[in-house]
């Protein structure tokens, strides 16, 4: 099973390679095989691609937005059309299996193509001021080039979420996806140039942890924005600052997810599994920490052992496989130490806990995890694990698990299951996350604001708000008389 693209890296209009760049294998997480090998960015790509950029931004942002929106929506009618190919190669990137693929991944991401692509017209409006005789208006400027760096658990969307704004808005784009996933990307770009858009608008450059700083700090970058963890966003966020570049920060979450005693039991436990288990757990916003009422825990607990333990693991490729392999042997590693910790700390194991017995050794699967017992100060209930392990915790009271759900660095997500809608609003309202769900989980369509508050970020994807975060505003005082100077 191969995937080798023509080259490792897209810039100006077409694929790029230098082998002066250190080497590195992509895996397929299934089984273990390489799929592609691919060099890193040496100094001189990371020029060139800025370089195009630079020369390529300013007659795009000439154009007028009806002119951008059309090769946007030009580019989500062909992922659309292209739909299997791309989700196929996402599950090679990934492991993530093709029922979710197929679905979520390239199909949100030509969503923002499109959306982007018919808003800007009128997103990017700007305002009259009236000041008796003189007036003054504002308009919304693109910043130029902007940079962004991908995850690897959704590569091909978040390649689009991050592009599709900040060429609406008139920059150029260089996006760096993860080492782990790098192959996706090459295919939006592709897409986008076949759709029209001008040579130099959106490269792509691969590379690991050494190429992200040649990036933040290039001087010819206005703007950087990040998907990745917390400690990398400080990092990237310092290096950024130093320049005084704007930045956009999507980090991690150690979410919670409140169940009261009056909820849809089985919505609640459908919610909690979408919220710890698509993506095989590798999801930012996933709601990690279940606070459920201790009147219905037992009832919930044997449910969801029970659909859990149902979970069909497998062949990602295969549309009947729910829960697909980690993306690499280190995450999984990473994800069975927290499982051993949760044990050593005194959580219930309820379900799943290791590696299951259906599937070849070669891949880097893990079973769907359930912990019952848990408590606020356990590691497993802190730190954000990035996998499929859910923490079951109990409460009694709404004001205490208020307080303990908001107990955490964290504020990316949040959600709340109850028959209540007063409380639901109230509850929300509370809650000190950047988005949060009432009565489902994890739905993030490209119409609504995503991101975070405290340590898992800053700024906003999706929406008419990511539209503020790739321009700025330009205010014009305009006189209408002469100037009267008292010298």
């Amino acid at each position: 099973m191969k995937a080798q693209p023509k080259a490792s890296h897209f810039i100006d209009g077409e694929y790029v390679e230098d082998t002066a760049g250190a080497v590195f294998e992509s895996l397929y997480p299934a089984t273990g095989e390489v799929i592609a090998r691919l060099h890193a960015a040496t100094p001189a790509i990371i020029e060139k691609a800025i370089a195009s950029a630079k020369r390529a931004q300013p007659e795009w942002a000439a154009m007028s937005p009806t002119a951008r929106g059309r090769i946007l929506k030009r580019a989500a009618d062909i992922m659309r059309e292209r739909n299997r190919e791309l989700s196929e190669l996402e599950t090679l990137d990934t492991g993530k299996p093709i029922q979710e693929t197929i679905v979520a991944d390239p199909t949100s991401g030509a969503d923002s193509f499109e959306f982007f692509g018919g808003v800007i017209a009128a997103g990017l409006n700007g305002s009259y001021i009236p000041l008796g005789g003189d007036f003054a208006y504002t308009k919304r400027v693109p910043l130029g080039v902007c940079v962004g760096i991908g995850a690897w658990n959704y590569p091909q969307q978040i390649a689009c979420w991050k592009g599709a704004p900040a060429l609406a808005c008139g920059n150029a784009m260089v996006f760096k996806p993860s080492e782990n996933t790098p192959l996706g990307a090459l295919k939006i770009a592709e897409i986008l140039h076949e759709a029209g858009l001008p040579k130099g608008l959106y490269n792509v450059i691969q590379g690991d942890r050494d190429t992200g700083p040649l990036l933040v700090n290039h001087p010819d970058v206005a703007k950087v924005s990040l998907t990745g963890s917390v400690p990398t966003g400080r990092k990237v966020a310092a290096a950024a600052a130093g320049s005084l570049k704007q930045v956009t920060m999507e980090l991690g979450g150690k979410s919670p997810l409140i169940v009261f005693d009056d909820a849809d039991i089985d919505s609640a436990i459908g919610g909690a599994m979408l919220g710890n288990f698509y993506s095989t757990g590798q999801v930012c916003s996933n709601g990690t920490r279940v606070f459920v009422h201790t009147a219905i825990k037992g009832e919930f607990l044997r449910r969801l052992k029970a659909r859990t333990e149902a979970m069909v693991i497998g062949n990602p490729m295969d549309e009947a496989t729910q829960v697909g392999p980690m993306v690499s042997l280190a995450q999984r590693d990473k994800v069975l130490a927290y499982i051993a910790a949760g044990k050593a700390e005194g959580a219930t194991l309820v379900a799943g806990g290791g590696i299951p017995n259906n599937v070849g050794s070669e891949g880097y699967y893990i079973q769907p995890t359930v912990f019952a017992d848990v408590t606020d100060t356990m590691t497993i209930a802190r730190e954000e694990i990035f996998g499929p392990v859910m923490c079951v915790l109990d409460f009694d009271d709404e004001e205490t698990v208020i307080a303990r759900a908001n107990g955490t660095e964290f504020g990316l997500s949040g959600g709340v299951f109850t028959a209540d809608i007063t409380r639901a609003h109230r509850i929300v309202d509370r809650l000190e996350a950047g988005t949060l769900w009432i009565n489902t989980y994890n739905l993030c369509p490209v119409e609504i604001p995503f991101g975070g508050s405290k340590q898992s970020g800053f700024g906003r994807e999706n929406s008419l708000a990511a539209l503020e975060h790739y321009s700025e505003l330009k205010t014009v005082y305009v006189a209408m008389g002469k100037v009267e100077a008292p010298y």
